[in-house]
């Protein structure tokens, strides 16, 4: 049976998105597009080759007996008590892990710092890698020390409190971040008086959206790549615009970022989002306590049950490969709400042509591909492309034109045609 004709909506619609995408081609010139795929193809190799390396180190500790032997070989250098093998164990996993991580992550740094993206120093970057080993450190024994009381408590059920505990962390976390982890690695100083603050200000009240400050972060320590944000819930919400931003964009750009980040808020991403992370914590925890509850398991691991501290690289191997098997759906949700993001931020300002300045802008400085291979943006991409964002940007305003001529109550007028010429 033939599929229905499509109706004139969807035709228009679709019609206005070719377009539109036909007219976005022009935004980006084959050299820029491709400066973005050397970039891509350069750090690739290492950004996937590093997580990679990482799932394979879990898994292997984690189902195998060379993780039991490892936590307690780490254990007995610090007494061999059933606490030592928790602590000392969970520390050589991180340690092992961070350590792997290094060459690629200097891998990344150095193609980035060909490209001009990077202006800091290798011992900058060092420090940054021992502030992030600290903070991990400092979240995770505690975490793996309560984990295991609860396990000792009961092999069997432990996970109905830890799935509880995991969605109180996530949603603390979320509100806790820009108060206590962002400061580790940048600086934050006042947007100072101005027509800019005046105007990001008044963008937002006029969004509806309450925010506390504007602040003005110090990426140029670390990076030439643009970015602004809004974080924080409540009393610890703040538009952040990075000082690369404000010295590279115009001040209009500089609004549309903005104006896009407000979407987040107005949509209640951050929230909704928290509530999503803590039931997907509390789903990935129960999922744990089933798995290792699977005798086989334990054994390939050489741990007894899920109180045994030799259970720790498994635990930690099932968490990393659920967070892998994940990781495309939770891209797909990301995407999808950017691209609201996108339309709140053209609802807001109705500037289709600066927001195209602002998407052009970005993905140039930061050296984008601006129109990846599809494999990589379904597996990794966390924004549409930008060529993508600048088409429904178009398209947006190709059909807010055709409501506006359509009268009310009918149709738009179809237009007239002449014999063997077709209607663009």
């Amino acid at each position: 049976m033939n599929a229905p004709a499509p109706g004139p909506d969807a035709t228009a619609n679709a019609t206005a998105e070719a377009s539109a995408a036909a007219t976005a081609a022009p935004d980006f010139t084959p050299a820029e597009r491709a400066r973005g795929r050397a970039l891509r193809r350069a750090q690739l190799p290492w950004a996937l080759g590093g997580r990679l390396a990482g799932l394979a180190l879990t898994l292997v500790l984690g189902l195998t007996p060379a993780g039991a032997a490892l936590v307690t070989a780490t254990g007995r250098w610090f007494g061999g008590s059933r606490s030592a093998e928790v602590l000392a164990g969970a520390a050589a996993l991180v340690l092992l892990g961070q350590a792997l991580q290094l060459p690629f992550g200097a891998g990344v740094r150095t193609v980035r710092a060909r490209y001009g993206l990077v202006t800091q120093g290798w011992a900058g970057w060092a420090m940054d890698a021992v502030r992030s080993l600290a903070l991990t450190l400092l979240l995770v024994l505690p975490l793996v020390l309560g984990l295991f009381a609860l396990t000792a408590w009961s092999p069997r059920h432990w996970w109905f409190l830890a799935a509880g505990a995991a969605a109180l962390l996530t949603a603390a976390l979320s509100f806790l971040h820009p108060l206590l982890i962002e400061p580790v690695f940048n600086r934050f100083t006042p947007m100072p008086a101005g027509e800019l603050r005046t105007a990001l200000l008044a963008l937002a009240e006029r969004d509806g959206v309450r925010v506390r400050d504007v602040l003005v972060a110090d990426a140029s320590r670390r990076t030439t790549a643009l970015n602004a944000y809004v974080s924080g819930l409540g009393a610890t919400r703040r538009i952040v615009a990075y000082d690369t931003l404000l010295s590279t964009a115009e001040p209009r750009e500089v609004e549309l970022v903005v104006a896009h980040e407000l979407g987040h808020v107005k949509h209640r991403d951050l929230p909704i989002g928290t509530a999503l992370g803590a039931v997907g914590a509390a789903v990935a925890v129960a999922l744990l306590g089933l798995l290792t509850d699977w005798h086989p398991l334990l054994s390939a691991a050489g741990a007894d049950d899920a109180a045994d501290p030799r259970a720790l690289p498994l635990l930690a191997a099932l968490a990393a490969l659920i967070g892998a098997l994940s990781g495309p759906a939770q891209c797909a949700v990301s995407r999808r709400i950017e691209a609201r993001a996108d339309r709140h931020a053209l609802e807001l300002t109705g500037d289709v042509e600066q927001f195209a300045a602002m998407q052009r802008r970005l993905a140039v400085v930061n050296v984008s591909d601006v129109d990846p291979p599809w494999v990589l943006e379904l597996l990794f991409a966390t924004h549409p492309s930008a060529t993508r964002r600048i088409a429904a940007a178009r398209a947006w305003q190709a059909g807010r034109e055709r409501r506006a001529s359509t009268p009310a109550g009918g149709s738009a007028t179809p237009p007239r045609t002449t014999p063997g010429k077709s209607v663009v």
